[in-house]
This record gives C-alpha cells, sequence and structure tokens, in this order.
C-alpha cells in the first residue's frame, strides 16, 4: 500500500495524478496522511476511477456539489466516477488517516458493453444523484460494505492469485453497494453536477491564477455567461467565482510558503495576491497566521 500526503494533477484537465495505475489492471491502495498534506485537506478535484475509502483514526469531512458528510473512524464510503470532491481533516491535530481502494470499474464489469457492465456497473456510474456512498457501522449493511472494504487491504500484492482475489473482492462490495443505492437509482434523483462546466472554468483559473482574471474571463472558457457561471459555481462548489479564485491562490500560496524558500513578498505576486501588505492580511484571515508564521509552524510540524 503506497502512502501519500500530497495530491498531484494532470497539467491539462487537472485531474487528480494517480501513480503507479496501470491499464492492465486499474487498481492502487493509498493510505492517505490527510495530516501531513499542507493545510490538512485536500483541494477540489475529481478522478475517473472510483474511490472506496475506510477511515482508520481521526475525522474526514467530504463535500461535494451535493453537500457535505463527516466521517470518523470506522465509517467509509464510496466517491462516484467523476464526482467534484474535497476533503479536510476535521481536527487541526492528531493523526488523521484514510485507507483508499482506487479502481477503474472495467476491473469489474469486463469489456466494454458486456452485461455485467450494462446490469450493474453503467447504472450506477452515470447516476448523477449518486455522488458519494456514506457508509456508518450504526447500520448492520453498512457495517458489512465496511468490513469488506477494510479486509480488501489485506489481500496481499505478493500472494498466488491476488489480482483475482482482489477483483472478486471488489466485485462482492460492489453489488452490496449497488444493493443499497438501489432506491436512489430508480428515483432519478434531482441532483446535476454540472461537471463539464465548472470543470472547464476551474481549469482556467488553475492555469491563469497569478494573473488577473476577471469572471467573464472564466465564463468564457465554458461558453457561458456570467450570472450562469455564479449559478454553476454556487451550485457545485458553494462559492462564487471570485470566492473560488482567491481560495485557490491562497492554497497555491500556503504551498509555496511550505515547500519552497522564496521570500514572502515573492510569493504574494507569484500567487497573483498582489502587495504583501494585502497578502498578509488575506492570508491572516485564511490561515490564522502571517504567512511567516506559517511557514514556520509547517517547518516544525513534526516537532
Amino acid at each position: 500500500m503506497r502512502s501519500i500526503q500530497s495530491i498531484e494533477f494532470y497539467a491539462g484537465s487537472k485531474e487528480e495524478l494517480l501513480p503507479d495505475f496501470e491499464g492492465d489492471f486499474p487498481y492502487i491502495a493509498s493510505r492517505s496522511e490527510l495530516d501531513k498534506y499542507v493545510g490538512r485537506f485536500v483541494p477540489w478535484h475529481w478522478h475517473r476511477p472510483v474511490e472506496l475509502f475506510y477511515m482508520e483514526s481521526g475525522a474526514l469531512e467530504y463535500s461535494t456539489p451535493g453537500g457535505r458528510v463527516v466521517f470518523s473512524a470506522g465509517s467509509g464510503g464510496m466517491v462516484n466516477s467523476n464526482v467534484l470532491h474535497m476533503t479536510k481533516a476535521v481536527a487541526q491535530s492528531g493523526k488523521t488517516i484514510q485507507l483508499l481502494h482506487i479502481f477503474d470499474v472495467s476491473l469489474i464489469g469486463g469489456q466494454q458493453g458486456s452485461r455485467i457492465e450494462k446490469k450493474y456497473i453503467t447504472p450506477l456510474v452515470t447516476a448523477p444523484q449518486i455522488e458519494l456512498v456514506p457508509l456508518f457501522p450504526e447500520n448492520e449493511k453498512e457495517k458489512e460494505v465496511l468490513r469488506r472494504i477494510r479486509e480488501g487491504f489485506l489481500i496481499s500484492g505478493d500472494g498466488f492469485g491476488y489480482e483475482i482475489k482482489l477483483r472478486e473482492a471488489l466485485a462482492d462490495i460492489w453489488l452490496m453497494l449497488f444493493e443499497l443505492c438501489g432506491p436512489g437509482l430508480e428515483d432519478g434523483g434531482a441532483l446535476k453536477r454540472g461537471n463539464d462546466k465548472i470543470k472547464q472554468m476551474m481549469v482556467y483559473i488553475h492555469e491563469h491564477y497569478p494573473e488577473r482574471i476577471s469572471v467573464s474571463q472564466v465564463a468564457a472558457a465554458a461558453y457561458l455567461s456570467e450570472r450562469e457561471c455564479f449559478r454553476v459555481f454556487c451550485s457545485c462548489l458553494h462559492m462564487t467565482p471570485v470566492e473560488y479564485i482567491n481560495s485557490y491562490r491562497l492554497q497555491a500560496a500556503c504551498q509555496m510558503l511550505a515547500e519552497s524558500e522564496e521570500p514572502v513578498t515573492a510569493v504574494s505576486h507569484a500567487c497573483g495576491l498582489g502587495s504583501s501588505s494585502y497578502f498578509g492580511k488575506v492570508f491572516r484571515k485564511y490561515a490564522g497566521c502571517t504567512p511567516s508564521e506559517y511557514r514556520r509552524k509547517w517547518r516544525n510540524r513534526d516537532s
């Protein structure tokens, strides 16, 4: 199992980059240490593979366009394919550790167009109302799914028949999730992801955040009016386009302060936040401390 302490993105789409994800066996197991991430959170992102997770310790808040759910140790869930989501540790100290199975549904669905894909895979991964499936041990059926998710990490990668055993375990979990989601699949749901438009606008911001950015430019990236741009951002990310731009700039500033030796003034300009005095003001409001204090805290976090 690979231990991860940061997130990587593809340069073009800004979809999450999943190291070691191989086409001939599209699966990785990860141990995500949220307390080691800059800011103790993972920013908005998406990935085509499905994510099954189990909380080993601490508590984690998941946000999707549909809302927020807090998962404490012993709980877990499933994030559907291509769903926008972000996570953050609830506590500001202590270990927050999450175990993840991340896999492409072709691993259990077989070849494209197969009966299994049509009957059990496509109805779930294409359901816009199924973004996040929470699982809590207080519910007996969900408790059993959580047990299966946890036991999946015990299958030895060096053991005989590992790939077949793991695929069988994931298929069993999927069938149980499919049954749990049955009522939600039948009613069709009212949620709409607005995935393509919001992602196009997010990519534009990610690529141009050091520059001056207007809402009209962000809207144009997805061929939308400014009014529709505001609606999509508020619907999907629960914030305005300007709030997201500033939030992303501050996230980039935190990353630079933690990982580089650049002076605070240089970080401010590199992130599109202007003068050091303005940067200090907005950064303190965002992080609760000055940029220099943040850098010292991050460098001394292990001690």
